[in-house]
């Protein structure tokens, strides 16, 4: 009779184990779609045997008493993880990298029908006017042609280069973004940390939900940057970020905003490594590191965002006589800036030859004093840029200095000097490396508004006429004709084949459609590895709805085996009762 009652239990037990396995696999079905979601097996084992009498020849004689759920697996593959977060994060980086070099080829609109190159070298463009220009310097039609091309050339730099600008600020709000989803999923980890460290200190539950959460996370994560991280005894997690500690048992270290007050940029750094008092910030990023693969150091969206859109607006004095390594360190390393740079670096030096064949200059021989416009008394060392004025050519009016066509916002092109000698210079305003409003770049030049007014100013005449009359100047026609085809610009501190404007402008577009292909081609690569480990994942952690319902079948047969079973021992002792009542 004992052992019959007991079997009642042997067979509840068989109840309770199946029904809890249906309850698993019921839970798994119901998230087969949950992003993140890690499917629980469900492992049997069984009971504690009672031995009731050992026989030296036989073995001992046990009864057992059924079966329980030894353990319900949440498996993850730590290394496909590893790997998975690696690849995502490389992902990051080059896809948000070829999106700015994207947006890049899209200003200039080389892809989409008008290209800035039209405006520059095409027949309707820059260089076809002054072609029309030197056939027939004096000619208004000509000259008006020029003003008209210029101002268009003019516009359009301006409007590539203001879109480089516009789309710099926007790389800057999406890392202002991109720090805020940082710091909340670290604080995240940090809530989900303590609620599992509570749930699983009894050492009974397993908070696999949670899990999942915290996982979905550090994958996200891993999109914006380097990180890596442990688990400790009690169940929380360690991260760090870019090799710091982000995460720890208690505190989330989070990632402030250094604001430029000048472009509004923002630069990502540790606020807890930082001394704000003495204006000391540990910077989470050091930006003058070559990056590779090879370094390990290609990896995050925050990352790629602070490259591509560098620390400033560039213009053509961060190219202008930089060294390979410094070219490396800044504007090698920015999409954007490099870009600026190059782009104004053209128009500088486009702007800056027209201008010096308009109105030339010499280096004075000797010290020159005097007394400017305003009245005041100046002084100018030996070898200062002066007006050539016995060899420039003049307007219509015949008077100097002749107009430049390119002005600049800040100043004029010369300052009027009468020297204590009684001779009148004109005394060259040099470009003022500190202040943008004195330089020939593109956010500070415009048309000569005289020559706006009047055309016929443009210098397209000698000085030397007779009775009156101001003879063409061909040479100086020829001259900026030929300016065309004068190889004397470089690309870049690493290009050492000297080019034309139009070389130039080549090259440019050149290396940044090779960027784009070369960039374009790693993200796919590495976000299809990235894809076919997450495949190889899934395998592990995914939810099959075949296999559960496989499952739950199984499950089902054995609680309906049991559910007989006992029903078989329920009659079985009810006929023993009966039958000795």
């Amino acid at each position: 009779m004992a052992n019959s009652m007991g079997s009642l239990f042997i067979g509840e037990s068989g109840l309770k184990t199946s029904q809890n396995a249906l309850n698993a696999t019921a839970n798994n079905f119901a998230n087969v779609d949950t992003k993140g979601y890690v499917r629980e097996r469900v492992l049997q084992e069984d009971r504690h045997y009672d031995t009731f009498s050992r026989t030296p020849a036989i073995g001992p004689s046990q009864a057992g008493l059924g079966v329980a759920i030894g353990d319900v697996i949440h498996a993850r593959d730590i290394f496909l993880d590893k790997t998975f977060r690696t690849q995502w994060g490389r992902s990051g980086f080059y896809s948000t990298t070829f999106e700015a070099i994207a947006e890049i080829q899209t200003l200039f609109q080389e892809l989409e029908g008008t290209a800035f190159q039209d405006a520059l070298l095409g027949e309707n463009g820059l260089r076809g006017a002054f072609e029309e220009y030197a056939k027939n310097p004096a000619n208004e039609v000509n000259q008006n042609l020029v003003i008209q091309k210029s101002s268009l050339f003019i516009s359009r730099a301006k409007a590539v280069y203001t879109g480089l600008k516009k789309y710099q600020s926007n790389l800057n709000q999406q890392m202002s973004d991109t720090i805020d989803d940082i710091n909340e999923i670290g604080d995240k980890i940090r809530e989900l940390n303590l609620q599992i460290m509570k749930i699983e200190t009894g050492g009974i539950e397993t908070a696999m939900d949670l899990r999942d959460q915290r996982d979905l996370l550090l994958d996200e994560l891993a999109r914006y940057g380097d990180i890596n991280y442990k688990e400790l005894a009690n169940g929380i997690v360690k991260v760090n970020f870019e090799n710091v500690t982000f995460v720890d048992e208690t505190h989330v270290y989070e990632i402030g905003k250094q604001m430029d007050e000048e472009t509004g940029f923002i630069t990502p750094y540790w606020t807890h490594l930082s001394n704000l008092e003495k204006e000391q910030y540990y910077k989470v990023y050091d930006t003058t590191q070559e990056i590779s693969t090879a370094k390990k150091n290609d990896i995050g969206s925050l990352k790629a965002l602070l490259l591509a859109r560098g620390d400033k607006h560039a213009n053509y004095l961060d190219l202008d006589g930089v060294s390979m390594e410094q070219y490396d360190k800044t504007l090698g390393n920015s999409v954007m800036m490099n870009v600026e740079a190059e782009l104004d670096m053209l128009v500088h030096t486009i702007v800056t030859k027209i201008n010096d064949l308009l109105a030339p200059n010499i280096a004075s021989n000797t010290a020159i004093s005097g007394t400017d416009e305003n009245g005041n008394k100046v002084t100018f060392a030996a070898g200062t840029k002066i007006l050539d004025t016995e060899n420039c050519c003049v307007g219509a009016d015949g008077s100097l200095p002749p107009q430049e066509l390119f002005e600049r916002t800040g100043c004029s092109r010369y300052t009027k000097v009468l020297g204590d000698d009684g001779v009148t210079y004109y005394v060259y305003n040099e470009e003022d490396p500190t202040d943008t409003a004195n330089q020939y770049t593109i956010g500070s030049i415009h048309i000569n508004p005289k020559l706006l007014e009047s055309e016929s100013l443009l210098p397209a005449y000698l000085q030397n006429g007779k009775d009156g009359e101001l003879p063409e100047a061909i040479e100086l026609g020829k001259a900026l004709e030929a300016l065309w085809n004068n190889d004397t610009m470089f690309l870049s501190p690493h290009d050492t084949t000297p080019c034309t404007f139009g070389e130039f402008y080549g090259k440019m577009i050149g290396e940044i459609a090779t960027l784009g292909s070369v960039f374009g081609s790693t993200a796919s690569g590495l976000e299809g590895t990235a894809l076919a480990t997450d495949n190889a994942r899934q395998q592990v952690i995914g939810v099959s709805s075949d296999e559960e319902l496989t499952n739950m079948i199984k499950f089902q047969n054995a609680y309906n085996a049991s559910s007989r079973f006992i029903n078989v021992i329920n009659e079985m002792i009810e006929t023993l009762i009966y039958q000795m009542g």
